[in-house]
């Protein structure tokens, strides 16, 4: 049996989206965690920590080819309420393709003073990130979470994936706390996710 036209242009898409991520990979791989997009299952897991009725809006850093992106528009976050900060400006121009509501900046995840320009007093929801923390040092990774709780309410979550077996953000570093969300092995290669939070909420 054939498939049929609908899931021909699913798996096409698919195909292309894991294309475009591996020659992003090639490109910098120090700016893409895996060699392949995130799955919808981690995506789906990942925004399942937002509250669109906060009324506040998201921060996305990392967003790649939008898989992320897309879970989090579908949990309800309408896309003016959604930031997505993109360091890949291939990557960009994908999402400024298929995602023309959501405020999308081409910039550095880890200078968000400059990257967020007039948005930078901006308090978030929360922080879906999908940025490699892996690829740079731990005080580097401790100064990045610590100015992502600073945009936030306090006890409100920042998520991170990562594929290595440990939090990227080691506890007993600076005011957070750490905790392991989920283990995805429904995504190649198995995703960690960790939540960190103000210490003091």
């Amino acid at each position: 049996m054939s498939a049929s036209p609908q899931r021909k242009k699913k798996f096409g898409s698919r195909f292309d989206e894991e294309l475009r991520f591996f020659k992003g990979w090639m490109d910098g791989p120090k700016a893409v965690g895996a060699i392949i997009p995130t799955s919808s299952i981690t995506a789906r897991r990942m925004a399942s920590v937002v509250n669109p009725a906060s009324g506040l809006p998201v921060l996305e850093l990392g967003p790649g080819t939008g898989v992320i992106t897309k879970a989090i528009l579908e949990r309800g976050v309408k896309p003016e309420k959604l930031t997505a900060i993109e360091y890949s400006s291939e990557f960009f121009a994908h999402l400024q393709q298929h995602y023309p509501g959501v405020n999308l900046i081409n910039g550095d995840a880890f200078d968000l003073d400059k990257t967020l320009g007039d948005e930078g007093k901006t308090q978030f929801d929360s922080v879906i990130s999908a940025v490699p923390l892996l690829n740079f040092p731990v005080p580097e990774r401790v100064a990045y979470i610590e100015k992502l709780l600073a945009r936030i309410p306090s006890g409100r979550p920042v998520i991170q994936i990562t594929y290595g077996p440990k939090s990227p953000v080691p506890s007993g570093k600076g005011d957070y706390t750490v905790e392991h969300f989920d283990f995805v092995l429904r995504n190649i290669p198995p995703a960690q996710l960790w939540i960190y939070r103000r210490a003091s909420a």
